[in-house]
């Protein structure tokens, strides 16, 4: 028996609980609620990156034993997969404003539990760390179902925008800690921290995102059902290993320039944020050349671009190859997540936004997870074991884009023979 994909395409699209091609009615966001949803991606940008840069204003540049880093990351990721899943009893229940109110409250907490707990007691940190990752999880799964009627209206523009405004949370975050690191304490920069998601609850209050109807969490033998689907799959494993070599080098990156080439705290922090700002720069320069280029020549030349800087960041002796390197990095990265995310958005136009959030969280475990094994394997085998794991999944995330494309090809074969017969 031929499978017919546009077949199943229309049978799962049938029983999923909100169709993206009809927006429900009273279900809109006018252009101030629609600013107000959106600059949740700015604050979760900067509650999931601020990790990576406090480890040097923690001085964990010179902690002997780099695995008490990594099991942060550990902790962070276990706070952001516990509360996803709690926001699917949450949400239903309070609505979207409460949750994005508690969340922004839970961070603030947070930073304030960091600020008042000593370096020397990283159990502390880790306390603070996960109610730091459930504020997160718990933002993240609000502001999906947030921007649903934006995602109804216009799917590409509100990925885009989403995801810059992320980028951009990720760059303050590192800038932020740089631009204070000699002029005020770690106790200074953590309350600062404190105020902006204390400025968020203020933001989030007045919201008006009560009336929006919730995406049902999909049964399980849907859920199996998907799993049967190799591209559905494919999109899965492409995030997690993706976002895993993008963590490797947010979560550790300044840790590997003081340990490796003896620069400062501040300027390696300094570097984390030019990392990011390649990241972002080039993420949405890469959404508007996938127009007019070849999406296989750009896939090989980010590749080729992100495994010279790893390299380079791996050899080099001095500053100027450092940053040569950071901005490779950044670069050869940035078109990966548009190429894929431009690729599947065609294929499974069924998806609410508020059910991506399930795949995201998949690869946000990706992307954390990395990190953690990557401070356990600098305390076995040194700091410069670092580079290692970007590049091995740089290899990875080749190998899996090449399987979607071929799996699209194919797929896109039956259909047409389904279509002659």
């Amino acid at each position: 028996m031929v499978f017919n994909r546009a077949r199943y395409n229309r049978k799962v699209a049938a029983t999923m609980p909100i169709a993206l091609d009809h927006q429900p009615e009273g279900q809109s966001l006018n252009a101030s609620e629609s600013r107000r949803a959106l600059s949740a991606f700015l604050l979760f940008g900067m509650l999931t990156s601020a990790l990576g840069a406090l480890l040097p204003a923690w001085g964990y540049h010179l902690e002997s034993d780099l695995s008490i880093a990594g099991n942060f990351f550990l902790c962070f990721n276990a706070g952001l997969l516990i509360a996803v899943r709690s926001a699917f009893a949450l949400l239903p229940r309070k609505g979207v404003v409460y949750a994005m109110v508690l969340a922004s409250a839970l961070a603030c907490g947070a930073f304030f539990l960091l600020a008042s707990s000593d370096v020397g007691f990283p159990f502390r940190l880790a306390i603070g760390l996960f109610v730091l990752g459930f504020s997160a999880g718990l933002l993240n799964a609000a502001v999906f179902h947030a921007i649903s009627p934006l995602y109804h209206h216009d799917r590409a523009a509100t990925t885009t925008l989403a995801g810059t405004l992320y980028g951009l949370g990720c760059f303050l975050t590192a800038l932020l800690v740089a631009g204070t690191y000699y002029i005020y304490s770690v106790q200074g920069i953590l309350l600062l921290f404190a105020a902006i998601a204390a400025f968020f609850i203020v933001i989030f209050a007045r919201g008006k995102f009560s009336n929006l109807a919730f995406a049902q969490p999909i049964p399980l033998r849907h859920v199996l059902d998907e799993f049967k689907n190799p591209g559905a799959v494919l999109f899965a494993l492409i995030l997690f290993f993706q976002f895993g070599n993008e963590w490797s080098i947010a979560g550790w990156l300044p840790i590997f320039l003081i340990r490796r080439l003896g620069i400062s705290p501040g300027a390696s922090l300094f570097m984390l944020a030019f990392y990011w700002g390649s990241l972002l720069v080039g993420r949405v320069l890469a959404k508007a050349l996938l127009k007019h280029l070849h999406h296989g020549k750009l896939l090989l030349g980010s590749i080729l671009l992100a495994l010279m800087g790893c390299i380079l960041l791996t050899y080099t002796t001095g500053r100027f190859g450092a940053n040569m390197g950071v901005l490779f990095v950044g670069c050869g990265f940035a078109p990966i997540y548009p190429l894929v995310v431009e690729k599947i958005g065609h294929r499974f136009t069924y998806y609410h936004p508020g059910l991506y959030n399930g795949i995201f969280s998949f690869a946000f475990t990706g992307g954390l997870l990395a990190p953690f094994m990557l401070g356990y394997m600098a305390q076995w085998w040194g700091v410069q074991v670092i580079m290692f794991m970007p590049m091995l999944g740089m290899f990875m995330v080749f190998f899996l884009v090449l399987l979607m494309i071929l799996e699209t090809k194919l797929s896109g074969d039956v259909r047409a023979t389904s279509a002659r017969v």
